[in-house]
């Protein structure tokens, strides 16, 4: 029989009222593994209605025993790593070695949100006027919803909730419908660690769902990350009914390898930053800004590379790459493959025909190099989200920042050279929010937070770190004078009191 993943809700497990379901597919062998069971606009309701009762009590926990649930959870984590890896294989496709660094990186913004008595702490003016002192502190802003992608089940909701959770908010989780399972198995270490019922619900289902999110009176703020068009949409809608959003979009980056590059090292990690994730990733790397000089040999090198990656399902102890997330992501992804050679552009390694024997049922597209790509050619100007690279030639820096500035993205950059100065005006004029220089995925660290500039982030507010800290509360000052009392009982003869 097939398992049926239901929601989360008050601290257990929710069918809800919905009879219908969606199929959960294993990627690697096309075969439906657990059926996910969908929500109702009622189903959200009571969701919500949890996450609101909860908040009251919450809000109100002290700092250290929130913080004491937090490093009871990132030992949880820890401790159940290996299974919350296999989930994410079975249901996602990427390699058992993949899956365990998302969840490392994961673990690092729960590490951060440790701290939470450090960092809400807040400011404080003594004798600011005569008598008077003002202070600020930091409050939360109530039940709060994260919306997540599907190609970092485990990540993206910890880069959401432990923030929002430790500052004191109840959050709701729409986790994506292609790989939901890890967020149930979250669900069940965050109510082991001994968060209360109902500051950490589940609820899965279709575009209704989220609307019904978007638009909920009690929700008083969305973490978003997922396509452009969507993050518009989501952001434009929750403002409009008086929420806080922070909303991520699509990305199409650019890396820059430059004559005096260390070649070896720039090929190694183009090809780690293509097709790492089968290239399902919002910071990967796909397109290659070469400088003319050195092109014809760092290509040779990246296409000799690409050859060797070994394309296997995602639980093979020599899997480097595992299969796409679906059939319709696979025949998109080989639709503009198909664009660039037809619009003159040079498949140097073809991914197109993969076959892995064994798993002939499986999405799988091996890594693909394509050589002579134009800026304006169609796969150039939309997000690939695949395991492709293109490679563009440039004349040297100043193209190649101009190609990146002239992009409607702006997520993630980077550039190879030995030079401190070309690192410097590159890191200057770059119009990208997250830079690397000899870094292919410059993936903040925790304690920094993650963002873009452009069409990939919609609105001001980044994730995580010291800007989610700020996302998932609300400032308050309070300007505070005491004036002397008068004795409330005298034990002075009536003489002494006049004096």
């Amino acid at each position: 029989m097939t398992t049926t993943i239901p929601h989360w809700i008050d601290g257990a497990p929710f069918v809800g009222d919905n009879a219908t379901a969606s199929p959960v597919y294993n990627p690697a062998t096309g075969d439906v593994v657990a059926e996910l069971a969908l929500a109702t606009p009622a189903d959200v309701d009571r969701v919500v209605a949890s996450a609101a009762a909860a908040f009251t009590a919450w809000s109100q926990v002290p700092l250290g025993k929130r913080s004491a649930i937090l490093f009871r959870f990132r030992e949880l984590l820890v401790e159940h790593t290996d299974e919350l890896a296999a989930i994410v294989t079975r249901e996602h496709g990427k390699v058992i070695s993949d899956a365990k660094g998302e969840i490392a990186r994961g673990l690092e913004v729960v590490e951060f949100a440790c701290g939470i008595p450090q960092l809400l702490k807040g400011e404080f003016s003594e004798q600011a006027a005569t008598g008077i002192d003002v202070y600020s502190f930091r409050q939360p802003v109530g039940v709060v919803a994260g919306i997540t992608p599907f190609n970092f089940p485990v990540m993206i909701p910890l880069w959401m909730s432990p923030v929002a959770i430790a500052t004191g908010n109840t959050f709701i989780l729409k986790p994506p419908d292609r790989d939901p399972s890890a967020a149930m198995l979250i669900a069940e270490l965050w109510k082991e660690a001994g968060l209360p019922d109902g500051v950490f619900s589940v609820v899965h289902g279709t575009p209704d769902v989220v609307g019904r999110l978007l638009t909920h009176p009690d929700v008083a703020a969305v973490s978003f990350v997922g396509s452009t068009p969507t993050a518009k949409h989501i952001y434009k809608t929750a403002i409009e009914h008086g929420k806080r959003c922070q909303a991520l979009g699509a990305a199409k980056n650019h890396g820059i390898v430059l004559a005096d590059a260390d070649l070896e090292n720039a090929a190694n990690s183009l090809v780690a930053a293509a097709f790492g994730a089968a290239g399902e990733r919002c910071m990967a790397l796909p397109v290659a800004l070469v400088q003319q000089e050195v092109a014809d040999e760092l290509i040779a090198l990246v296409a000799d590379r690409a050859r060797a990656v070994r394309v296997l399902p995602g639980d093979h102890p020599d899997s480097d790459m595992g299969p796409i997330i679906s059939a319709q992501s696979k025949a998109r992804i080989t639709s503009l493959i198909d664009s660039a050679e037809a619009e003159g552009a040079k498949i140097l390694v073809d991914g197109r025909d993969t076959v892995v024997p064994g798993s002939e049922g499986g999405w799988f597209l091996g890594p693909t190099v394509i050589d002579g790509v134009h800026p304006e050619m169609t796969i150039n100007r939309q997000e690939v989200f695949g395991p492709v690279l293109e490679v563009i030639r440039i004349s040297g820096l100043e193209e190649g920042i101009a190609l990146i500035n002239a992009n409607p993205y702006g997520n993630g950059t980077a550039l190879f050279t030995s030079s401190g100065e070309a690192a410097r005006t590159f890191k200057r004029a770059v119009q990208v929010g997250m830079v690397g220089i000899n870094v292919p995925i410059p993936v903040p660290v925790a304690w920094h937070s993650f963002g873009g500039w452009k069409d990939s982030l919609i609105g001001e507010s980044h994730m995580y770190g010291p800007e989610g800290v700020r996302f998932f509360t609300r400032a308050k000052v309070v300007t505070e004078r005491w004036l002397p009392q008068p004795d409330a009982v005298s034990f002075h003869f009536s003489g002494d009191a006049q004096k």
